[in-house]
């Protein structure tokens, strides 16, 4: 990809927008090139984990798009970068930009698994489904360094309580084992996002992500190990990647996915801004035709608050990327679908003076 404009390797976002709830009105920051060029790992670059102490971890979904109840998040920031992520327009309320801010200031809480198991306890509390995940990836590179989400699954375990993962990352393979417990007890599925088979799109993509190859592979081990992997082909940015639907299905399939599900892309809050400037360093040739291609699939706009129709969009590009993928999925996934979640062995195992028994 010809670049026309210096490019910050390693990360996705290339500017620092600013946040509206900053209490201090600054200008945009702009990116030190000269350092940059010389080594995106330089030390004015790397990563900065900030320890907070939240009282409560799980939360409830309200988004009637998302068929799940509740949702939590080990860490808010992502070090993968990914340059369409939704999840950036949250860093803003804790005083950060959605751009640089939120791939290099990384919220880390310390004290998840010990506030899950404190929920998990509640006599009032009943099993659901809980999706680990949502505004953050709970295997990005942090993972390696504080073990949060490990500890937290470990918490699952003990208490027999489902829960369901979403990644792009293939240090989910690091927990394999407990996984497989998990999943022996129907306890668990695994949703591993693939986005492109085109390496090179994926490198400026999603920057810190596990490589096309290394997320097959992962589809492959869990499956072997029976556990049930999803794959969300996501999101699907007409211009760039909506000519590989069939292509991505049958990779996944071909690797033991049980199930396929995709969204469209939709640049909300400061998350449409990063892009295009992203978009038109690392693309200038295809910058206008991709932004306007997404602007049809949403009613005009780049982004798209309208329960429903946000996560498939409307319109005639959005109408043939459901019909590939309806037919992707009839090709390639049938007779094949996700085990339901064991809800019952929960209530079992919420008092630690039931296990005498």
């Amino acid at each position: 990809m010809e670049q026309k404009t210096p490019f910050l390797r390693g990360r996705g976002a290339q500017i620092n927008p600013v946040s509206k709830y900053e209490n201090i009105v600054r200008d945009e920051q702009v990116v030190d090139w000269a350092l940059a060029a010389a080594d995106w790992e330089e030390p004015d670059l790397k990563t900065e984990y900030l320890e907070t102490h939240p009282k409560t971890i799980l939360n409830r979904v309200e988004s009637p798009d998302i068929p799940l109840e509740w949702s939590m998040n080990p860490y808010q920031g992502c070090e993968h970068g990914c340059i369409y992520c939704y999840a950036r327009n949250t860093h803003p309320y804790w005083g950060y930009s959605a751009g640089l801010d939120f791939e290099q200031k990384i919220l880390v809480k310390r004290n998840a698994a010990e506030l899950l198991e404190k929920e998990l306890q509640k006599k009032s509390w009943r099993a659901a489904p809980v999706m680990f995940a949502g505004n953050t990836d709970v295997y990005q590179p942090a993972e390696r360094r504080f073990g949060i989400t490990r500890a937290c699954l470990e918490v699952f375990w003990k208490y027999r309580h489902p829960v369901g993962i979403i990644t792009k990352n293939s240090l989910v393979l690091r927990d394999i084992e407990l996984l497989s417990q998990l999943a022996a007890e129907n306890l668990v599925s695994v949703a591993i996002s693939v986005t492109t088979l085109d390496e090179t799109l994926r490198q400026f993509l999603e920057p810190r992500t596990a490589s096309v190859q290394q997320r097959l592979k992962t589809i492959e081990t869990l499956t072997a190990q029976g556990i049930p992997v999803f794959a969300m082909l996501a999101p699907i940015i007409p211009g760039l990647n909506e000519h590989e639907i069939f292509a991505l299905a049958k990779a996944v399939a071909e690797r033991g996915a049980l199930g396929i599900g995709y969204t469209m892309v939709r640049l909300n809050g400061d998350v449409g801004h990063i892009f295009e400037d992203w978009l038109r360093k690392t693309m200038p040739d295809r910058a206008d035709k991709v932004l306007n291609k997404i602007r049809q699939a949403h009613g005009g706009e780049l982004h798209d608050h309208r329960p429903g129709r946000r996560m498939r969009g409307e319109g005639k590009i959005a109408e043939i990327i459901r019909d590939q993928f309806r037919l992707a999925r009839e090709k390639y996934f049938a007779g094949r679908q996700m085990p339901k979640y064991n809800l019952d062995l929960h209530e079992q195992h919420k008092s630690p003076q039931l296990r005498l028994f």
